[in-house]
């Protein structure tokens, strides 16, 4: 259920840029409806996988480090990809590299659905981070230079409104497929979704991109983050099975330390970089991208194992197990806004203690939970505490990453928050400055 929600404060920095290409009202359903479309895609597919593992474990026989990898393979490209993503769109054509990660999403899903062994659906599930890194930028980058300012923020409503709903009513729907028909219907329901994507924007939506700005694509930094981030985690993950004192653990994980050393000297003296490290002189911006590693790593582990253990150990059905979440998802859309009220009213500093403080109760909860039971005396008060820390605490995140960098690397801030994101676990779903 990772990465299931928009990049922290990409409304920010939506409802800030000029519309490249204004869009006739007629057209405006249209836009809405391919950008929509083409994130719930991504969003669908992320919420019911999880809701899939046990599944998909018991046909290939595979192990819980396997299905760990179906995971992380994905999210682990999204994130390393996805600063260069957005700078493709800007360059080449925000609805052209859209429509590629919305056409290779699509045919990655395919194999997916197709693959005969968990190695073949781990590295269709890399392809399919790949294409999410094209897709999700340009889905609201698309809405920044089609609606003009007086529309933008009604436009953005609208996509956060019907992305969270699907979002939530994801793994619900994973779950009754892969009851009724497979887990491999899962990925396969994305084949309909991008043909009707592809065919609006292709028909409705305006091509736009900065032709008075030479956008140089920093591709050694792509390179290098990509080899640091997933030699570490391959080298955390295969620790469990073979022990930190094994030579290929040790091996991964000295070649990834020194891969992200690299990086960051190639960012630091790169013309264009990427990640521009000037953004963590801020102390308000490098503790809020720390905050996030710590809190959504947390809950990036609870919503791969709570899945498991409810299909695997309390006999869930997969469907009912999906809807486990739905409270989360919705305590944390409906709660994200009044969030935002709270850092008018009382600071930013009071929500960022009390929201992590809420959660860490929410985990606490989780501890105490036997086998049996009724979900709303077992499962339902942790989830639902859990959703409340959470929607607490990144609606006032998001101000502080937003107010801490200044206008001159607004370009910057689209894309990075999300790899922090990306790697440790759930987006933020709303700024509240939009």
């Amino acid at each position: 259920m990772a990465n299931i929600f928009k990049q922290p404060c990409d409304e920010g920095v939506v409802l800030s840029s000029p519309a490249a290409v204004p869009c006739t009202r007629e057209a405006e359903p249209w836009i809405l409806a391919a950008t929509i479309l083409g994130s719930s895609m991504a969003f669908i597919d992320g919420t019911a996988v999880n809701v899939a593992l046990p599944a998909l474990q018991q046909s290939f026989g595979a192990t819980v480090l396997d299905v760990q990898w179906v995971v992380e393979s994905y999210s682990l490209f999204l994130a390393a990809l996805l600063l260069v993503g957005g700078s493709m769109g800007d360059r080449f054509g925000r609805r052209l590299v859209f429509c590629w990660g919305v056409a290779l999403f699509a045919a990655a899903s395919i194999v997916c659905g197709l693959a005969d062994t968990v190695g073949q659906l781990i590295i269709a599930r890399g392809v399919q981070g790949v294409s999410g890194a094209l897709l999700l930028p340009g889905s609201l980058a698309i809405i920044s230079s089609s609606f003009d300012e007086e529309r933008r923020g009604q436009a953005i409503g609208t996509w956060s409104a019907f992305t969270a709903i699907t979002a939530g009513i994801g793994p619900v729907i994973g779950g009754w497929l892969i009851e009724h028909l497979s887990w491999r219907a899962v990925f396969c329901i994305n084949v309909p979704l991008a043909l009707v994507v592809l065919a609006i924007s292709f028909l409705r939506v305006p091509e736009s991109r900065d032709d008075g700005e030479s956008q140089s694509l920093d591709w050694l930094g792509s390179g290098l983050g990509t080899l640091g981030l997933g030699t570490l985690v391959y080298g955390l993950i295969e620790s469990s099975r073979l022990g930190f004192d094994h030579r290929l653990v040790i091996s991964t994980l000295v070649v990834g330390m020194l891969s992200l050393a690299i990086f960051l000297l190639v960012e630091a003296h790169a013309r264009k970089p990427m990640l521009p490290l000037t953004l963590f002189r801020s102390r308000h911006f490098s503790g809020a991208n720390l905050m996030t590693f710590f809190l959504y790593t947390a809950l990036g582990g609870s919503l791969f194992f709570v899945p498991l253990n409810l299909i695997q150990v309390q006999g869930y059905s997969a469907t009912a197990a999906g809807a486990a979440w739905i409270p989360f998802i919705l305590i944390l859309f409906f709660l994200s806004r009044w969030a935002g009220g709270l850092v008018q009213k009382h600071g930013a500093k009071l929500p960022l203690v009390a929201g992590p403080a809420i959660a860490c109760l929410g985990y606490a909860l989780f501890t105490f939970l036997g086998i049996g039971g009724s979900y709303w005396t077992t499962f339902f008060p942790p989830v639902a505490v859990l959703g409340l820390g959470m929607a607490v605490s990144v609606a006032p995140h998001s101000t502080v990453s937003w107010i801490s960098v200044w206008r001159g690397w607004i370009y910057h801030r689209k894309y990075v928050a999300p790899l922090m994101t990306n790697v440790f676990g759930l987006p933020e779903p709303n700024c509240p400055l939009a």
